[in-house]
């Protein structure tokens, strides 16, 4: 493929939003297609791509260029690494093949550098994971697998994966599953069927969770860390919408968007805004299931947004960790006795996973394990946690 000035200079000022002025680089790149709509399918692909790609090696090619910080000769260094030739312009002059080389040699022992990720983090997962480390981080380099969740509200699996084909998209079914692995990457949000609300985009990690909770048709359920909404609409297929489905959170903007995306889905889901303790308080003991998707590291979803790796820090995660153990005592208040909850979250370190678990059940004697899973990174999907307990009294 050609390499264009104009795409170079886009994918150079992106880079420089995303780490100098703290975007997300979803966000950056959906403001960047929005300012850009002439572009077609093929330069699309190959901005987003290329974006994604250096933020998740920034570190490694930061360190191949041999002018640090230049963010020319960063895109230049991925570029060369991808087959490409580079054009004679001025900002890849200096440039050279042999020193990339030269240097790979020299710090692929090194692992936080050649991983690409800093070194307080390589630390912590060495620390809380052994060797198991090397694999897992090895698998967080990968670039993430678009997945589908079938919407049974309104169709199956199979009747999804027929019409999508129509449509030119091929897709894997992940047998047990209501979830489709897109074969070739595309746009999936210009399809009709999206429109329709027959799919949601949901890793097939994630989609463990609402299953594991064991909800059925009549229950109360109560989804206490909500978000937009995916778990929660998986959680109304599987009961069919014959539940009381309560979605909670602290973001009025995240039950805004999830009432949307439930009104296209066709699920019925009742949201409330955490605005106070009472909130909680007045649903005390309602629950049959309840749902504790915390906040987390992200750790376990860094292949799907890997500038989240030079966003976090220690700090932030011993933040994180202090929430997770206050949402587990205070929310859990509102689960019946007898009733079922599962603790969840999109991190791979046990600090935040079984400990929390651990630290909590020590403390709250009402509450016995039952089962806990881990997914991890390495099994080629996004990591994740989930744990479920009963409440006994």
């Amino acid at each position: 493929m050609k390499i264009y000035k104009n795409l170079v200079d886009a994918i150079v000022k992106t880079l420089e939003e995303i780490f100098d002025k703290n975007r997300y680089a979803d966000k950056a790149i959906e403001y960047l297609f929005k300012d850009q709509p002439k572009w077609g399918a093929r330069d699309r692909r190959f901005v987003a791509e290329t974006i994604y790609d250096v933020v998740r090696q920034y570190r490694l090619l930061n360190e191949l260029s041999g002018n640090k910080n230049n963010w020319y000769h960063i895109v230049g260094v991925y570029l060369l690494l991808r087959g490409h030739d580079l054009p004679a312009w001025d900002e890849f002059a200096g440039i050279d093949k042999k020193h990339i080389q030269q240097k790979i040699a020299e710090i692929q022992n090194n692992r936080a550098v050649f991983q690409s990720i800093p070194d307080w983090m390589d630390e912590l997962g060495f620390a809380e994971l052994s060797f198991k480390w090397n694999k897992e981080l090895e698998a967080l380099n990968n670039q993430a697998a678009v997945v589908l969740r079938a919407n049974t509200l309104k169709t199956s699996v199979q009747n999804l994966q027929s019409q999508l084909l129509k449509e030119g998209v091929d897709t894997e079914h992940i047998k047990g599953t209501d979830a489709l692995i897109l074969k070739e990457r595309k746009n999936i949000f210009t399809s009709p069927l999206f429109k329709q609300g027959m799919f949601e985009i949901q890793d097939a990690s994630s989609q463990h969770v609402a299953p594991f909770l064991q909800a059925e048709p009549g229950m109360c359920i109560i989804d206490a860390c909500a978000g937009a909404g995916g778990k929660a609409l998986h959680i109304a297929a599987l009961t069919k919408n014959k539940s009381k489905l309560i979605a909670l959170d602290i973001e009025e903007k995240k039950l805004t968007e999830l009432q949307r995306r439930a009104t296209r889905a066709g699920a019925k889901i009742e949201s409330k805004l955490i605005s106070s303790a009472k909130t909680i308080k007045d649903l005390n003991k309602t629950a049959d299931r309840l749902l504790l998707d915390v906040p987390c590291s992200g750790l376990g979803v860094i292949k799907r947004n890997p500038d989240a790796k030079w966003k976090l820090s220690l700090e932030r995660i011993d933040e994180l960790k202090k929430i997770q153990q206050q949402i587990l005592q205070d929310y859990t208040s509102m689960l019946k006795v007898g009733g079922l909850l599962v603790y969840a979250t999109c991190s791979i370190l046990p600090s935040e996973n079984n400990k929390q678990v651990e630290h909590f059940l020590a403390k709250n004697t009402n509450f016995s394990f039952i089962e806990d899973k881990t997914i991890y990174p390495s099994e080629g999907f996004d990591g994740f946690y989930m744990c479920l307990m009963r409440r006994e009294g």
